[in-house]
């Protein structure tokens, strides 16, 4: 009888300090690449733009593709792109005509292929083309903005930061209610202090803008800006968990992938610009 093979050596884990050097390294990496190209606008932060949201394009289709889910991907990807860089050349409402038609290209592939496209197929393809193309697509409306377009993106920029530091430290501290099972991690009272960072840094925001009634505007600003990125998160980790996946991916380390870091900064943009551009005129009056 032949002896037992040995025992593989167990790998260590790597060390939290290892770890939490390595996420804080990289986050200040993508914080001032993230400054740089929202200072430079125009063409660079719509490059930026659309190579971000290509790397999480990829990761959501392969979350779906998990799931059994077959999606246009390579059509989808395309069809992103253009709209991204559509918004940026045809800054009006001709760019939003991307949309409609983009969709129906991708259901006209889907029924092409020998395999004919499932319900799921064009649901993940058609929602790929929304959360990861139409709504991005609004940063560069916002950034595009006469006069305050550069003001108003670092501000939802930094307000999305205040509200992950006010949730993570207060939720640390203060945190015992879940909020959700989707994220077992978060808490009511981690939510709470998110919204009032976000106030805040509001409140400052409106002042430095110059806004009638800048305090209110902004604080109310905040806490619009911190429940849609706490959304933004929960939204992305129903998938994740969904798909039986911990992280989208592991392009960027200490933080998992892509769309990992990016969930929050999804739903934001459309909504600060529809409230700037809508909703505020009116205030002003």
């Amino acid at each position: 009888m032949s002896p037992p093979p040995p025992l593989a050596t167990p790998t260590p884990p790597r060390s939290r300090k290892a770890t939490s050097l390595a996420r804080l390294a990289s986050g200040c990496a993508v914080g001032g690449f993230g400054y740089v190209v929202v200072t430079l606008g125009g063409w660079w932060f719509t490059v930026a733009v659309g190579v971000i949201v290509h790397l999480g394009l990829l990761e959501f289709f392969r979350m779906a593709q998990f799931k059994g889910i077959r999606p246009a991907t390579k059509t989808t990807l395309v069809a992103v792109q253009l709209l991204l860089f559509t918004t940026q050349a045809i800054p009006s409402d001709v760019a939003a005509a991307v949309l409609p038609a983009a969709g129906a290209v991708i259901c006209g592939w889907l029924l092409l292929q020998p395999v004919t496209g499932t319900i799921a197929d064009i649901a993940a393809s058609i929602f790929g083309l929304f959360y990861l193309g139409f709504l991005p697509s609004h940063w560069i409306k916002l950034r595009a903005l006469p006069d305050s377009g550069l003001a108003l993106t670092l501000l939802a920029c930094f307000l999305i930061v205040a509200t992950d530091i006010g949730s993570y430290v207060i939720g640390r501290w203060l945190g015992r209610r879940p909020l959700s099972p989707i994220s077992p991690g978060k808490t009511v009272e981690g939510v709470l202090g998110g919204v009032a960072c976000a106030m805040a840094v509001g409140v400052m925001g409106g002042l430095w803008i110059g806004w009638q009634w800048g305090w209110l505007i902004g604080a109310v600003l905040g806490a619009v800006v911190a429940l849609f990125a706490v959304v933004g998160d929960l939204t992305e980790s129903m998938m994740k968990r969904d798909a039986g996946l911990k992280d989208s991916g592991d392009a960027i380390p200490g933080h998992g992938g892509v769309l990992d870091r990016i969930d929050s900064y999804l739903f934001v943009p459309a909504v600060v610009y529809s409230l700037v551009t809508l909703v505020l005129p009116l205030l002003q009056r």
